[in-house]
């Protein structure tokens, strides 16, 4: 059985979410904070051996007396990350385990996932060596100006947005980050697409959602009542029912 280490983003600004007390990844969201959501379904698997999380060097003395007792109780690693997300994934990828045999990376603030598509993405990663989820973009493009006027309808066939989970043979994407030298990839599959390398599209579900704005997160909390529920691991969240982190 391949051996996985997952890597958990959620180290950023969180600009557009727009909350005055919190990140987006630690909102509580139906009285459990989003970043734990993901968590746990990645910690429920027998070929998950070492789970990492990116937070902000600014937000580790808060993250520590909000969720300091679940990073004992799972057993989560937490590590500091960068100005970008690729500084931030690239400080996890310093820590991950050298048994681990691919490292998936799945942000942080994207909570509506289920097992079924765990294996899924697993399982093209195997077969390929580089797989992530996304989606066919279903409507009209339009490059618009500083001026909100239009300049150009872009056609949309052969065009998907990218979402995580993405998987990655451990020495790949190794390799990819090496050879970074500062370039400000937006995701992980980008840096691999840099060496040459191929990178296999597992079509995604638009419940997958990243959560961006206030908005998403009432949508996450609805999506995440149609999937299946995960099995209970360690003691969850012993802070459920203190919904402020401030």
């Amino acid at each position: 059985m391949s051996k996985f280490a997952v890597i958990l983003p959620a180290a950023g600004k969180s600009a557009r979410f727009r909350d005055t007390f919190y990140k987006k990844p630690f909102i509580p969201m139906a009285n459990k904070a989003v970043w734990l959501y993901s968590t746990e379904r990645f910690l429920n698997r027998e070929d998950v051996i070492q789970t990492i999380l990116v937070i902000a060097s600014e937000d580790r003395e808060q993250f520590n007396l909000k969720f300091g007792a679940n990073i004992a109780i799972l057993g989560i690693e937490v590590v500091e990350g960068g100005e970008e997300r690729a500084d931030s994934v690239e400080a996890a990828l310093a820590r991950v385990n050298p048994a681990a045999d691919f490292v998936c990376v799945h942000d942080a603030a994207r909570p509506c996932i289920c097992d079924e598509w765990i294996d899924k993405i697993f399982e093209a990663a195997q077969q390929t060596d580089a797989a992530i989820f996304a989606l066919p973009v279903p409507g009209t493009l339009k490059i618009v100006g500083s001026d909100h006027q239009i300049q150009e309808t872009v056609g949309r066939e052969n065009l998907w947005e990218a979402q995580t989970p993405q998987v990655f043979r451990r020495q790949l994407l190794l390799d990819a980050y090496a050879k970074r030298q500062g370039f400000k990839a937006t995701d992980d599959a980008q840096l691999v697409e840099r060496l040459g390398c191929k990178v296999t599209v597992v079509t995604g579900s638009p419940i997958n959602l990243k959560i961006t704005t206030r908005e998403d997160l009432r949508l996450a909390e609805q999506a995440i009542k149609a999937l299946p529920k995960p099995k209970i691991f360690g003691g969850g969240n012993p802070f459920a029912d203190d919904d402020k982190w401030r």
